[in-house]
């Protein structure tokens, strides 16, 4: 019996969602058109994690070797990119992560999914006001923080910023009022901008090329020293002084590769086209210019580009969270939209006041390398998925393509049900065995096959994990066994998984060199979320706190395929009971 309960828990967790893919349709306003999607992509990504994070972390962290930090963050987000159009492809539906996550790998899984992409945009909200208050707090001579630090200073370093910061609060409030005004005119300013960005970055890249110089990828600590525009003064402390041994790497690969954990902000924002795609009407039906110590940590002429990527940021954010509601994942009232104006009022207010509230108490960095965590698990969560599902027995994408409305759904109701749930453990009568597992004699893959790649794709997720913990540590004959062994253990599994036959439905877009390069995403982002510190790892852990706390309190019990399962449960109840009376 006990048994029984805990099976019937854990099939709760990975319970799917029903889609219905013959029709397209959405309460919120249909107004945006491809080049829309695309100013909101580029808007979301051009901003602070270009203009500022480049200068910070080139200051702070990597120096010249900056151009390796953004080349790692580019491949992690290739990578990211490509699991991301398997599972666009799978799932032919407007959405984001969340909702192909759902489809396909269950509830659970959706959820942490869709609550990571929320702190990504939330955090990435509050850091470009935060940044944008800086920029603009400069060109007045800094005034907004000196009276912040002498009459509003918050005693709690490492945990929260210097100062609050009134203007940021100021930003997004008027932004969000823009939002919940409406789609079409946030839209109008938000291309306009991406035009003025574009030409901008333009004019940075052509500048670069004719002012740059490969002479201040060599200097000495000497050399720092004795420039004019020296950063190091002379009432500074020696220990303030420590910025590296000069030359291109002058904090080594451990300041490269903790760079690239915070230049991946630079590349968020693909998942901005994905999320607003329910505004879209459906589609005809047819076939080196500084040396390092000049780097200042914001540019004034660069107000406008941060608008722009405050709003692309802004944009997507209470659709996930009005997506999540309608799911019954989060509190329904969230799902409320306006009827005059189309929008997601109640979810675009509640999102602008938390990035509100973010920006108020927290400085730009730590906002910065939170977003990326919430982010990087979000996509490595997306890789393992599309790992997973290339070796189940059915294609989830051909399951949930009938109306539950229909008359052959309600006939077939039981057996599709059963069939779209993927387990996770091999069936009773499925014997285990070495044979078995390496040497399959099956072209298709079956029910155990899929298991054993379930299984080993969650035992090589707590290896990666192992691993790339191991490496934050100094180095010893103990620490480089066990990294070794991990590391054989890793391939083993890639090994296993490989020899396992892989599904052949066709998909309009396959990830290539399967399993590799999902395995090559998991670890490059696992690693650069292990190269954060330990205060962004504590405030990451109280956010999923938080989630988990809702998710078990309230949506799994108001879940819409809860409700779903249970009138399924009721109707093959009152069935066998009509039976047995006959």
């Amino acid at each position: 019996m006990e048994c029984q309960k805990i099976t019937n828990f854990g099939n709760q967790l990975l319970r799917r969602k029903n889609v219905d893919c013959t029709r397209e349709d959405s309460r919120l306003s249909r107004c945006l058109n491809t080049f829309d999607l695309v100013a909101l992509g580029v808007g979301s990504t051009l901003g602070a994690g270009v203009y500022v994070l480049a200068g910070a972390v080139a200051r702070e962290n990597a120096g010249p070797a900056i151009v390796i930090s953004f080349l790692i963050a580019a491949l992690a987000s290739v990578l990211a990119g490509l699991c991301y159009g398997e599972f666009g492809a799978r799932v032919p539906k407007t959405g984001s992560a969340y909702l192909y996550s759902y489809v396909t790998v269950g509830e659970l899984w959706a959820f942490i999914t869709g609550w990571n992409l929320i702190l990504s945009y939330v955090i990435g909200t509050s850091s470009v006001a935060r940044a944008w208050s800086a920029t603009f707090d400069e060109i007045i001579g800094q005034h907004i923080e000196k009276f912040c630090k002498t009459y509003m200073t918050m005693d709690a370093p490492g945990v929260l910023a210097k100062y609050p910061d009134i203007f940021a609060v100021v930003i997004i409030i008027i932004l969000t009022g823009l939002l919940a005004f409406g789609v079409k005119e946030s839209a109008l300013v938000n291309k306009v901008f991406t035009c003025i960005n574009v030409l901008v970055l333009g004019f940075v890249v052509i500048s670069g090329f004719v002012k740059g110089s490969v002479k201040n990828w060599n200097l000495t600590e000497q050399d720092i020293y004795n420039t004019s525009h020296s950063i190091f003064k002379d009432n500074q402390t020696q220990e303030e002084k420590l910025y590296g041994v000069g030359g291109f790497m002058p904090y080594g690969w451990k300041g490269v590769l903790s760079g690239a954990a915070t230049c991946f902000y630079a590349f968020v924002g693909f998942d901005c086209i994905a999320t607003t795609g329910k505004h879209v009407p459906p589609p005809p039906l047819r076939n080196g210019a500084e040396t390092r110590d000049e780097i200042q940590s914001y540019s004034p002429q660069k107000d406008q580009d941060f608008t722009l990527c405050l709003l692309g940021s802004m944009f997507p954010m209470p659709r996930i969270i009005y997506a999540m509601a309608e799911d019954g994942l989060l509190f329904k009232f969230l799902a409320k939209v306006n009827e005059k104006r189309k929008t997601p009022l109640i979810a675009t207010v509640t999102s602008g006041a938390t990035a509100a509230v973010m920006a108020f108490l927290f400085d730009l960095k730590d906002l910065v390398d939170l977003m990326s965590i919430g982010t990087l698990l979000a996509y490595s969560l997306v890789a393992a998925c599309v790992l997973v599902l290339r070796y189940q027995p059915e294609q989830p994408n051909l399951a949930y393509q009938m109306a539950r409305s229909t008359e052959e759904t309600d006939n077939n109701e039981s057996v599709s049900t059963s069939e779209s749930q993927a387990g996770f453990l091999p069936e009773e009568e499925e014997k285990f065995s070495l044979k078995a597992i390496l040497c399959s004699t099956d072209s298709d893959p079956s029910k155990f096959s899929g298991s054993v790649v379930n299984i080993s794709t969650f035992v090589m997720g707590f290896l990666i994990v192992g691993i790339c913990i191991l490496t934050s540590f100094e180095p010893n004959i103990l620490i480089n066994t066990v990294q070794i062994i991990a590391a054989i253990l890793v391939v083993t599994i890639i090994f296993i998984i490989r020899k396992q036959p892989e599904n052949k439905t066709k998909l309009s877009f396959k990830v290539p060199f399967l399993p590799f390069l999902p395995v090559g995403s998991i670890f490059v982002n696992v690693y650069l979320m292990m190269q954060l510190d330990a205060g962004t790892w504590i405030r990451f852990a109280i956010w999923m706190l938080l989630g988990f706390i809702i998710y078990f309190t309230y949506g799994i019990w108001h879940s819409v395929e809860a409700s779903y399962a249970a009138s399924a449960e009721a109707e093959r109840n009152t069935d066998t009971g009509s039976d047995s009376c006959k």
